[in-house]
């Protein structure tokens, strides 16, 4: 399950043109380096979850008879959030779980380790740079740094049919569903470390992102 139904506002006024999940890194779309992503780990069904500007989305990836993957369309006539959009999608889900990943997140990390209701976590980093303060002095400065023992939501969960019962109709499930399976203690995380990961949500991002592409040979 691909979220991808969000405007894009931060991509403004590229977004006024093409939805986020179509944006080019190195020529090729968002959501088709997510879906060759996942055809690496043999999952050969998705289900789009999308809103804003839909049709160029299912006009895309109907046209790309090549990717080789079966595709259904989960559409919103309104911004359901992310826990809304997959509770709404639930009836394309046939199996006991499932995958999700928001629509801006270009990786390479192993799902393959993320059992059923849990969380990809990432080291937590700062687009800011950082000082090493002693006694009031400036000693040193680092770039886009790793924060030690900090963890964030890499955007890439694998989840379990029990969840749908704790999904809003309308609202995020990062502020819904996951606060209440963590208290239960049903909420799992997977750490990967040293691992290709960006999400796209800015120019600055999708530059950095095509660029660090290439440099990795990150390929479909």
């Amino acid at each position: 399950m691909i979220l991808s139904g969000g405007k894009g506002k931060r991509l403004k006024p590229l977004t006024d043109l093409v939805p986020k999940s179509l944006i080019p890194l190195n020529n090729v779309p968002i959501i088709e380096w997510q879906i060759r992503y996942f055809k690496k780990f043999r999952i050969n069904e998705f289900v789009i979850c999308c809103g804003y500007k839909s049709e160029q989305i299912k006009n895309y990836l109907d046209g790309k008879k090549n990717l080789g993957v079966k595709i259904h369309y989960s559409i919103e006539k309104t911004p359901l959030g992310t826990g809304g959009a997959i509770k709404k999608a639930k009836k394309f889900v046939k199996g006991n779980s499932f995958f999700v990943a928001n629509g801006d997140v270009i990786t390479n990390l192993d799902i393959r380790l993320l059992k059923p209701n849990s969380i990809a976590a990432i080291p937590l980093k700062t687009s800011f740079g950082r000082m090493k303060l002693q006694d009031n002095k400036a000693k040193n400065f680092s770039e886009k740094s790793q924060i030690p023992n900090e963890w964030m939501n890499a955007g890439l969960y694998h989840l379990s049919r029990n969840v749908f019962s704790h999904l809003p109709k309308k609202g995020d499930i990062e502020k819904t569903a996951f606060p209440k399976l963590a208290k239960k203690g049903l909420l799992n995380s997977i750490k990967y470390v040293d691992v290709f990961w960006h999400s796209i949500d800015s120019y600055k991002s999708i530059e950095d992102c095509a660029s660090e592409m290439k440099a990795s040979h990150f390929v479909k």
